[in-house]
């Protein structure tokens, strides 16, 4: 028997949520559902209005309980105004359909610009302190974040262009904030009892984890 590999997994910190993760969920959507059921009720341009105005009561409630506000949603909020705006000023729903785009390709291109001309890694910035992964993997990952961004933005184009109104804001809810969505959990920390623990993406692996590839009994997988 040889001697016995050092098995480092990817670790990830577990600790509580400010909130269970149903509740967050129903939060991050709370402007888009808003939005979807405004449209379906009425039309694209109320629709937009309660867009503009769930966002700023998002925001103000984060405040009113002292939370944090992520960079992303004061973004979100400066971009939903401005398109939004426009789209209720002048009648044109052509503006409120791009705002996605713009927002997607906006973090893609600023992830895509601090990896590659200032060589920071701002998934690493915002995940670093809850996963242990190595640089490479940093690296690969971020570029699949400016990636999934820019796809995310052309998708969001081709249905808007291609499709009527009401299929895209379809698309709005269920197409592009759903992978977003994952985007955002993997920004968070599983919530267990603050401890570090290994991170598998299928519990299949967890025997591996704890017992390391040279211990582990072939029925464990």
């Amino acid at each position: 028997m040889g001697p016995r590999r050092e098995y480092n997994p990817v670790r990830i910190d577990l600790a509580r949520g400010p909130y269970n993760g149903a509740m967050k969920l129903l939060f991050d959507l709370f402007p888009v559902v808003l939005f979807f059921v405004a449209f379906k009720l009425s039309d694209i341009y109320t629709a937009t209005a309660v867009a503009i105005a769930a966002t700023f009561l998002q925001i103000g409630w984060l405040k009113w309980k002292r939370r944090k506000v992520d960079t992303m949603m004061w973004i979100s909020l400066v971009i939903i105004v401005v398109f939004g705006g426009a789209t209720l000023a002048l009648h044109d729903e052509t503006f409120i359909k791009w705002k996605p785009t713009v927002l997607y390709w906006l973090f893609g291109a600023v992830i895509a610009a601090a990896q590659s001309l200032f060589r920071r890694n701002l998934v690493r910035a915002m995940l670093g302190e809850q996963v242990r992964m190595p640089d490479g993997v940093w690296t690969r990952l971020s570029w699949s974040w400016a990636g999934f961004f820019t796809f995310m933005g052309a998708a969001n184009l081709l249905v808007a262009y291609n499709f009527p109104t009401d299929t895209w804001v379809n698309f709005k809810l269920f197409g592009v904030h759903g992978p977003s969505r994952r985007i955002r959990e993997a920004r968070r920390p599983c919530r267990r009892k603050g401890r570090r623990q290994p991170f598998s993406p299928d519990h299949r692996l967890a025997p591996l984890l704890r017992k390391g590839p040279d211990r582990a009994a072939p029925d464990d997988l």
